[in-house]
């Protein structure tokens, strides 16, 4: 039994020109090489299996090769590989550097390859910095990584840095290809293109792919074996499925995805690749887009024909709703029930028959409606009318008995409310043209404390109140104006304050009774250490003047509040000042303290 060697390692590239899908920056160093115009430290990162240490070989055994060894000759003293997934420390590093210092003794340069370099420690960078920055003449370091972002900016900075690319699905299929054609196997190019679509752009697993489906299958590489073998839903079962949606075959659509399930595919896979089969068929719609299928010719025409057969809507709203489905897979308890439920819409966009009653906008009432209601409401309901309520003891008040409206200035009581008779709110018969209520008159305040003042109208009500309130205040020369004194006037502060305490005014208490109020005549001067209080005080300034003018008979009596900052308590914080304020209030403590030579 021969020994077998694996095709990634068999057909690995030995030249830059057999490199797949690199070719930017295979030219780059072939160019760099030629014209003596190489990097001392170049850094190669990109995702897994797409040539990277591949061109580091090639590229140490280019720069040692002047012409004159063999062509089998692999420089392998010259070459040092260095896995930093397990030689990650400092002191790993150090040995590297203590090497690197020799010459080679075969060509001109030592070439070091550290693969996965991202996995070194912080401490062996550190170590490795000097060494990178300014290497001898005679060496070249090629890193290698598949995450960048983990190597730290003062390595990055000292390399020549080059980002390989995901290779192709066209790429891959063609050099497999050529793989087949060595092994003497014959491939379907369906079959190729799915094992290239499963790679994911890695040639590596591509080539690993290859090599497990020909063990499978034989010489002969069929698109079911390969599909069998990789457990790859097979595109025929979408393109059934689609001609089942579009023809309203919901039992034979739902038949085919439960042999889908029994088959072991996953849900999820299946509504996932039925949502990107709808993007090809959109895509194979017009001639512009129909290079980005990424499918073999034979697939190419059967995309091109089911497109046409697909409404241009089927294939956006199919998109929209598979993507939903596929968004709540993972959170859906019945998640067969969800694809089934998926596939009764999809079978449904199509269908003629019975309009769908189901809309994007949803109204609880159609618009019509409104159109029409407000037509009838115009002509049939009349706003309250505002009229002054005269400064009587009792007013006459007519209320229209009519839908209430948010034009609506002035509330109804609710013994007007109590008082219409029930009969008329539920039944459509016409209202009654007017109902006369007497009642006691209402403040002119409080009326104008619910009165809006969001329309011209709750303006203008506003105003005429406040006409009102004026002319319903008593004569002032009418009003009383005895004489009192000061200690008069300090007895109805402390009753002023007595009320405030009972109605539990503890924060307006606490301002009245701060300082003591001056008279002088019929002015009472208040003064506040803040702004803060006076305003407080200001906002019970007229209801503190009502009550004192009521206990002293005289109208003309007024405040004048004022703001002192001078006369602001101060507070002893520290031990010093407490101490000068007790010695404020008893000078003996003072001698207390120098008597028996106390610390403060």
């Amino acid at each position: 039994m021969e020994h077998f060697i694996v095709s990634a390692r068999k057909y690995r590239p030995s030249v830059f020109k057999d490199v797949v899908g690199q070719q930017a920056i295979t030219n780059t160093l072939e160019n760099a090489i030629e014209n003596n115009h190489l990097a001392q430290a170049l850094l190669f990162t990109g995702p897994r299996g797409v040539g990277k240490t591949t061109c580091a070989r090639i590229l140490a055994k280019k720069i040692n090769d002047d012409g004159t060894h063999d062509e089998d000759e692999d420089f392998a003293f010259n070459i040092f590989e260095l896995d930093a997934a397990s030689n990650n420390s400092v002191d790993d590093i150090r040995n590297l550097i203590d090497q690197v210092r020799i010459p080679p003794q075969v060509g001109h340069y030592k070439v070091y390859i550290i693969d996965e370099v991202h996995m070194l420690s912080s401490a062996a960078f550190n170590a490795f910095l000097k060494t990178l920055e300014e290497p001898p003449k005679h060496a070249i370091f090629i890193l290698a990584t598949t995450e960048k972002h983990k190597i730290i900016p003062t390595i990055l900075s000292r390399c020549q840095i080059f980002d390989f690319r995901r290779i192709t699905v066209n790429d891959i299929k063609g050099q497999l290809a050529e793989v087949a054609k060595s092994e003497q196997i014959e491939a379907d190019d369906d079959a190729l293109h799915i094992i290239a679509q499963k790679a994911d752009g890695a040639m590596r697993d591509a080539l690993s792919i290859f090599d497990r489906v020909v063990s499978f299958s034989g010489k002969k590489l069929t698109r079911q074996a390969v599909t069998e073998n990789l457990n790859v839903l097979d595109y025929t079962y979408y393109f059934k499925v689609t001609d089942l949606l579009l023809t309203n075959a919901i039992p034979e659509a739902l038949l085919l995805y439960d042999d889908i399930l029994s088959k072991g595919f996953d849900g999820h896979h299946f509504i996932s690749g039925l949502a990107s089969h709808f993007r090809d068929l959109l895509v194979g719609k017009n001639e512009a887009t129909i290079g980005l299928l990424e499918v073999g010719e034979q697939v190419k025409q059967m995309y091109l024909e089911q497109s046409r057969k697909a409404p241009h809507s089927f294939l956006v709203e199919g998109i929209e709703l598979a993507n939903r489905c596929d968004l709540n897979y993972k959170n859906s308890r019945n998640q067969r029930l969800l694809v089934e439920l998926c596939l009764l819409q999809l079978a449904s966009i199509t269908f003629e028959g019975e309009k769908k009653k189901t809309s994007e906008k949803r109204y609880v009432i159609p618009p019509s409606h409104f159109k029409n209601t407000r037509q009838t409401q115009s002509t049939a309901i009349k706003e309250p009318s505002i009229e002054k309520v005269p400064a009587t003891a009792v007013t006459p008040i007519t209320i229209e008995e009519t839908l209430p409206t948010k034009s609506s200035l002035v509330e109804q009581d609710e013994t007007t409310s109590n008082n219409t008779p029930q009969e008329t709110r539920n039944n459509n018969t016409p209202p009654t043209p007017e109902i006369v209520i007497e009642r006691p008159k209402i403040l002119a305040e409080s009326k104008a404390k619910r009165v809006s003042a969001l329309s011209l109208k709750s303006i203008q009500k506003k105003q005429e109140l406040q006409k009102e309130f004026v002319a319903s205040k008593p004569d002032e020369k009418n009003l009383p104006k005895e004489p009192f004194t000061e200690e008069a006037m300090q007895t109805a502060w402390a009753s002023y304050t007595k009320k405030v305490e009972q109605e539990g005014k503890f924060n307006l208490l606490s301002h009245l009774t701060m300082g003591v109020p001056k008279l002088e005549a019929n002015l009472i001067h208040l003064v506040f250490p803040n702004s803060t209080i006076k305003v407080e005080v200001e906002r019970a300034k007229y209801e503190l003047l009502g009550y004192l003018r009521e206990q002293l008979q005289n109208y003309d009596v007024d405040l004048s509040i004022e703001v002192n900052e001078e006369d602001v308590k101060r507070y002893a914080y520290t031990p010093r000042e407490k101490f000068d304020k007790l010695v404020e209030k008893n000078p003996l403590i003072e001698t207390l303290r120098k008597e028996f030579d106390l610390d403060i």
